[in-house]
This record gives C-alpha cells, structure tokens and sequence, in this order.
C-alpha cells in the first residue's frame, strides 16, 4: 500500500496547514493600521487609569519618567518595524524571537504576550464599566459587583466585533478612536494656555519635570518606568495584524511608530497639566477618575462627563485591541502547535480565530469573577493588574529588541543608519526593558511577582507538553532570512 506523502513530508503539511488557515489579507488598511496603534496604546484609558499612579510613583517627575522610558519604547518599535520587514507574523515577537534568537525563548514570548493581554482584560474592563457606571448612575460608581458586570457587557460586546472579521474590527475603531482622540485634542488645546497664564490649583511648572533629578531615590525610577511602560503598551497589536495588513512588510512598523509619537504627545500634555491644575490631594483622591476631574477643571459643567465618555470609549476600543493582539498570537501558536491545533483553526466565513477568541473571553470572564471577590476596590485590582503586566512587557519588549540585533547583525555595520535603527537604539530599548524587569521584581508587591513572574513561568507546562509536536513547525524555525544589502 502506498503512503500518504504528507505523512512523511512534514514540511509539505506544514504550508498546507499554513494555507488552509491563514487570516484575511489586505483586510487592514495603512490608515487603519496607524489607528490600531493609538488606539492599542489608549490615551484617554492610560492617562485616567495610570496617572494618579505614575504621579504617585514620581511626583513632578511623572513627565520626565514618560519621556525617558519613551525613547528606548521608539527602539522597540524600530525592532518591531524592521523584523516586520522580513517576518510578517501573526505571532509577531513569537515568531521573531524564536527565529532571532532561540525558539525557547520565542515561546516565552509569545506566551508573556498571551498572558498580559488576558489580565489586561481585567484592567481594562473594569475602567469601561467603572466610566459607564458613573455616566448613568453615579451613585454606584463604587459598586464593584456593578462595575464588574457592565465592563463585561462591553467587553462582550468587543469580543463580537473581533470574531465577525477584520473589517469589522476596523470600522469599529474608527468610530471609537476618532472620537477619542478629537476630544483630547480639543481638551488639550483649551487647557495649555489655561495651565499656562491663569488656572495653577496644582504645582508651578518647571521643565526640570523632564530631567532625571525628580526620579532619584530607592526604586522610584524603576517603579515609574514600569508604569510608563504600561501606558505606551498596545501599539504593538499592528505587529500581530501582520498577515491581514495591506503591505505589511512596510505598513505596521511605520504605524507602530507613528503611533507611539502620538500618544507620546498626549501622555506628556495630560500629565503635566494634572500636575498644575490639580491639587495632589485631588489627584490622590480620584485615582480612578483623573482624567474627570480634569476635564471639570478644564470646561466646567460638562467636561467631565465628556472626558468620561473618552475614557470609555478608549477603554473599549483597546479592549477590542488586546483582543485582536491575544487571539492572533494565540493562533500562531495553535497554528505551529506549541498548544492545542485548535487554536490555529480560523472561521472560514469570518477569516478569523474564532476558537482562540472564545478561550480568551472564558478565561477573561473567569477572572473578572476572581477579581470582584478578592479585590478589594476596583483601584486596587488595576494597580496590582498594570504593575504585573508591566513587567510582562518589559520581558517580551526586551526579547524583540535583542532578536532584532542578533537576527540583523550582519547587516548592522552597512551604514550608519542601520548601526543606530537597527543596532544602537533597539539594544537600547532591550537592555532598559531588561533592566526595569529585574530591578522592579525585590520592590513589587508579592501579588504583583506571583501574577507578572507565576505566569510567566507556567508556559513551561505547555512547552514540555507540545514540544514533540511542534518540533518540526516551530522548535527547529529556521533563523530570520536578512538581504545582504538590506537597508534601513
């Protein structure tokens, strides 16, 4: 009896799996792939639910801790954009690190990647709940069971939107994002001079906010960093979109980049017009509303319910994103099966991972349960939540960023510009996401190390219990193929 050829061919089964189950290309297009950055980083959600945090961290140092962890952000996504040059992934980092450095490591990867997507959703969803709550019912506002459920309504509502196909991801953004952003910008220009000439309820500017001198002292670099790597965090989903991009080879690493310029502006206005609008007291005391009570400074009467209808509208376009960034990476996987085969199978209707979606929304619900009964407040659940991740971050961050390095090194030394965007500034970026890792891990909070290092860890089980099967698709990936001539 004849044998099957694809029995014995493995890399024949190999592209017909990847055939069989690829995304919809050319479903993004280069516009819509520079809107899935801003909105993957969310300004409004990142500068409500994080500043009070950051403030706290480093005071008038907050500025100056955006900035500096800002530029070695713009190495990595100089990384992002020059291994999307000749790796178009859904996977992305997975891919990447697996085939620039080692493909242990890109599990690991891929994995931090899928693990702080999943406890952003908790992070995330409770803000949109939290800012619809206090929209229609402000009474209850911290009522966490409330919160909880609204937040898992929206986030539902997200998930719909991810699984009925790429088109209908963007579109969806567009609504979202063009809304929010136009609010801060409009927000932003009525506040500057105001900070400026007459409104000082806060600090008195000094642009010694933008030096390092306010970030000195045990662990207050360090635990401020991890904060601003949160709210840069996000951009990276045009990676992940690599496969239904239109010319991904060029489009997402240029989004990426313009992506974080963009937030990069916001953060540093919002920020600073906090600190000298707002009394610290102020700040402190709406934590979870920040971006509220600034926006009443702002336009009172009716700017602060209008900063919280950014908020929630950033908050569900990024839940939408974290999504999008989760259920793709975990189809690569599944698609190289370094997990279950099921979840490298898309619908071939929607041209979508709809088995990995749905795992995620069950795990996410899960935890949004777990949440409500050991949180203790709704503002304790999203610093533990964005402290942990922050670390998962800099672990994944820091991993690309030497991948691109070691994967480019022949071609580093061609020219100067690729020696600086290619070399320099990503291993810049690598060593300060390395760097941060570490030295954040003695001053956590030891809920903060079991979430963002545990999990991390655990990707051991899977490696161990997929590796005989993915041996030959992913453990033994070829290294990333750069032109000679490659130029940056």
């Amino acid at each position: 009896m004849t044998r099957n050829p694809l029995e014995t061919d493995t890399s024949l089964q190999r592209a017909i799996d990847y055939q069989e189950h690829s995304l919809q290309t050319g479903g993004v297009t280069k516009a819509g792939s520079t809107l899935m950055a801003v909105a993957g980083s969310a300004p409004a959600y990142s500068i409500a639910a994080s500043t009070a945090l950051l403030i706290g961290a480093a005071g008038v140092g907050a500025p100056a801790a955006l900035l500096w962890c800002g530029i070695p952000m713009l190495g990595i996504a100089f990384a992002f954009s020059y291994l999307a040059r000749v790796d178009s992934h859904a996977g992305a980092s997975f891919s990447w690190v697996a085939r620039g450095l080692t493909p242990y490591l890109g599990f690991f990867a891929g994995w931090a990647v899928v693990i702080s997507a999943t406890i952003f959703m908790v992070a995330g969803a409770l803000p949109a709940g939290a800012m619809t709550v206090s929209l229609f019912a402000p009474d209850q506002a911290n009522n966490t069971l409330l919160v909880t459920l609204v937040g898992a309504v929206w986030f539902l509502v997200m998930a719909a939107a991810v699984i009925f196909g790429v088109h209908t991801t963007e579109r969806a953004q567009w609504i979202m994002s063009i809304i929010e952003v136009g609010i801060l910008v409009v927000f932003a220009a009525i506040a500057i001079p105001r900070a400026i000439t007459t409104y000082h309820h806060g600090q008195t500017f000094s642009w010694d906010w933008f030096g390092f001198g306010h970030l000195t002292g045990a662990g207050v670099f360090v635990a401020a960093a991890l904060i601003a790597a949160f709210y840069y965090w996000g951009w990276d989903v045009t990676a992940n979109l690599g496969e239904e991009t239109k010319d991904a080879h060029k489009t997402t690493g240029a989004a990426g980049i313009l992506g974080i310029v963009i937030v990069f502006i916001l953060f540093e206005i919002y920020t600073t017009t906090t600190l000298v609008m707002l009394p610290g007291k102020t700040i402190e005391d709406n934590a979870a509303n920040v971006l509220g009570v600034l926006g009443d400074a702002i336009m009172p009467g009716i700017g602060g319910k209008i900063m919280i209808v950014a908020v929630a509208l950033s908050t569900i376009a990024t839940l939408e994103t974290t999504l999008v960034q989760v259920s793709r990476t975990l189809f690569a996987m599944g698609r190289d099966r370094t997990i279950p085969f099921a979840f490298g199978r898309i619908n071939r209707k929607w041209k979508t991972p709809v088995f990995a979606t749905l795992v995620v929304v069950g795990v996410s619900l899960l935890l949004f349960v777990l949440a409500n009964v050991f949180g203790d407040s709704v503002g304790q659940i999203l610093g533990w939540a964005i402290s942990s991740i922050g670390l998962q971050i800099a672990f994944y961050y820091s991993l690309a960023g030497f991948a691109v390095v070691i994967g480019f090194r022949k071609v580093l030394f061609r020219s100067v510009k690729n020696f600086l965007l290619i070399g320099l500034w990503p291993a810049v970026g690598a060593i300060f996401m390395l760097y941060i890792f570490f030295a954040a891990i003695p001053n956590n909070e030891p809920v903060v190390n079991y979430l963002g290092l545990g999990l991390i860890v655990i990707g051991i089980v899977p490696m161990l219990l997929f590796y005989r099967r993915a041996k030959d698709a992913y453990f033994s990936r070829r290294p990333l193929e750069v032109p000679e001539d490659f130029d940056a």
